[in-house]
């Protein structure tokens, strides 16, 4: 097939994971300013897209993780191989993530992705073609983002209770509520920086393979691996597609993160969102994707654990930790199967 048009179908599954991914993620920026009422639904969604579309533009650390930390691209002789693989990973990816929105699960876009491109790539290529280091790495660093956020959540709101604990309820409530809409323009643009990079990634290897990536110095091929870049469209396209999910908004979600795991107060909300925008923003600044959900579902239930064990709903808890079990090896047996039926329709 003409390899032009494998990389348009591998950009197109790429962003269409890219807006599912705005569209379940929508929560994990404005589910607690929402729950709190301290913005209505439409106005918190809007400043979220906003703010998504300039997190894209920040770094794109995470985005080179990705393209060259979870697939050895030296094990692919014919570099178009990949198209096909990538293609497959995308639409398994979105195809989960899109499901799991309707449903009203809050799970993990990055599992999604990491476990279609795994699935994927693995089904062509046996397991040899994963890069170990990096999937140990990114694995690791998504399991321990939702401790991070509980953990820093919780500090932050006990030390918030101390500080404010001269306030009366009523002007704490004004001062919480104007800051709490500062941490969420805090997390949504860490949204922004984290979630939006991961589909560059994969666009720029696709690039790469296809023989559309040129060296900003000499303007020719990029042959060099090592030296893949993110093009300033790329960036502006990630960027736009899923402040676009995010602004179309995933509700039954932003109900589930909102109302239904805990009970959310203005400064709880500040607090679940500036530490998980913290962990974040570390994740960003090492170059390590992980999952924007995994560690807002760990503030909530940071803050929500500082009332104590009945703060929390663990039933809904435990659903949300079912959907984020089962979200790796779903996606790996999806972008398994297929990478196999795009590989027998002679896709490559």
């Amino acid at each position: 097939m003409d390899p032009t048009i494998l990389v348009l179908c591998v950009i197109v599954a790429a962003l269409l994971f890219d807006f599912t991914n705005g569209w379940n993620d929508s929560a994990n920026s404005i589910a607690t300013v929402v729950s709190t009422r301290v913005m209505t639904p439409m106005v918190a969604v809007v400043f979220a897209a906003i703010l998504n579309f300039s997190g894209a533009f920040v770094s794109t650390k995470v985005a080179k993780m990705v393209g060259t930390g979870i697939l050895d691209v030296g094990q692919f002789p014919r570099p178009i191989e990949l198209q096909p693989i990538l293609f497959a990973a995308m639409i398994a990816a979105a195809g989960w993530v899109a499901w799991s929105t309707v449903k009203g699960l809050p799970i993990s876009a990055s599992h999604s992705l990491i476990g279609g491109m795994v699935g994927a790539a693995v089904a062509v290529k046996g397991f040899g073609v994963v890069v170990g280091s990096g999937f140990v790495t990114i694995v690791l660093a998504l399991l321990l983002s939702p401790l991070g956020g509980f953990i820093f959540s919780f500090i932050l709101l006990v030390i918030v209770y101390w500080l404010g604990r001269g306030l009366s309820y009523r002007r704490g409530q004004r001062v919480f509520g104007f800051l709490q809409i500062l941490s969420s323009g805090f997390m949504s643009l860490q949204h922004g920086q984290n979630d939006a990079q991961k589909v560059m990634g994969v666009i720029a290897v696709s690039l790469f393979a296809g023989g559309f990536l040129t060296d900003p110095a000499t303007g020719a091929v990029l042959t060099d691996f090592t030296k893949l870049y993110i093009p300033i469209w790329v960036m502006a396209a990630c960027g736009g597609v899923i402040a676009l999910g995010t602004a179309i908004g995933g509700w039954r979600v932003i109900n589930t993160l909102g109302s239904k795991l805990a009970h959310i107060s203005p400064v709880e909300g500040f607090a679940a969102e500036t530490g998980a925008g913290i962990v974040l923003q570390l994740a960003a600044y090492w170059g390590v994707p992980v999952s924007t959900t995994h560690t807002i579902t760990g503030a909530i239930l940071g803050v929500g654990s500082v009332r104590g064990v009945k703060g929390v709903r663990w039933g809904i808890g435990a659903k949300i930790v079912y959907a984020w079990v089962f979200t790796l090896p779903a996606c790996f047996v999806l972008g398994w199967i297929l990478s196999v039926l795009t590989w027998s329709l002679g896709l490559h």
